[in-house]
């Protein structure tokens, strides 16, 4: 009883999409749906998993993708900070900028703030307002992990030159997340996992913090 993490790496640019799983009721949120829903649907089969929450750590285009096909099969509540609202607005756009299509995306259920907690089953896991990356980038920290989006990667973090982007900010929320607990897992939008006290100690971004 207790989590379950599953994870596939969809879409061109490679993100990490999520799976966080209750053991013990089925209950489950999808965290950066990027692309190839069918994939991450996939996930979810073996154990018939109910997903209650769609969680966006930002809402770049590369993150956003499956958005409509997992809001139309599975019903869920998609969750993104009140910040990341226009570049939710906007993501068709950039995709398109960038050479890639994402289907019209429906309008989020419920925004989060810090503080706020996301539940499935027995999990609890509480919103970290992370910007530096994007506006309204969060993180999900509970039950032994940190989901960081593109906040913080294995020996890097995100970069700052998006719209919105702010090289000050993600200074703040690196240092907020390495301050956190060695043993958490760090679960990225890109990239392996890793622990907090791997980052805190090899990271690059530590000596400019």
């Amino acid at each position: 009883m207790g989590l379950d993490v599953r994870e596939v790496t969809v879409g061109p640019l490679e993100v990490n999409c999520y799976v966080l799983h209750d053991t013990g009721s089925g209950e489950a949120i999808v965290v950066d749906p990027g692309d190839e829903p069918e994939r991450i649907l996939d996930l979810l089969k073996p154990d018939g998993l109910r997903v209650t929450h769609i969680v966006c750590t930002h809402t770049h285009f590369d993150h956003v993708g499956a958005i409509p096909e997992l809001k139309e099969a599975t019903k869920a509540r998609i969750v993104i900070h009140e910040s990341e609202s226009e570049i939710y607005e906007a993501a068709r756009d950039m995709a398109a900028f960038w050479g890639y299509d994402v289907d019209p995306l429906p309008p989020p259920d419920a925004f989060v703030s810090e503080g706020d907690e996301i539940k499935a089953g027995g999990l609890v896991f509480r919103i970290l307002h992370t910007p530096g990356h994007s506006p309204g980038g969060i993180c999900l920290y509970g039950n032994g992990v940190v989901v960081t989006g593109d906040t913080l990667f294995a020996g890097s973090v995100g970069r700052t030159d998006f719209p919105g982007g702010d090289a000050n900010l993600l200074k703040e929320s690196f240092r907020r997340l390495i301050s956190l607990p060695e043993d958490t897992m760090v679960l990225p939008g890109h990239g392996p996992r890793s622990t907090i006290g791997r980052e805190k100690r090899e990271n690059f971004f530590s000596s400019e913090v």
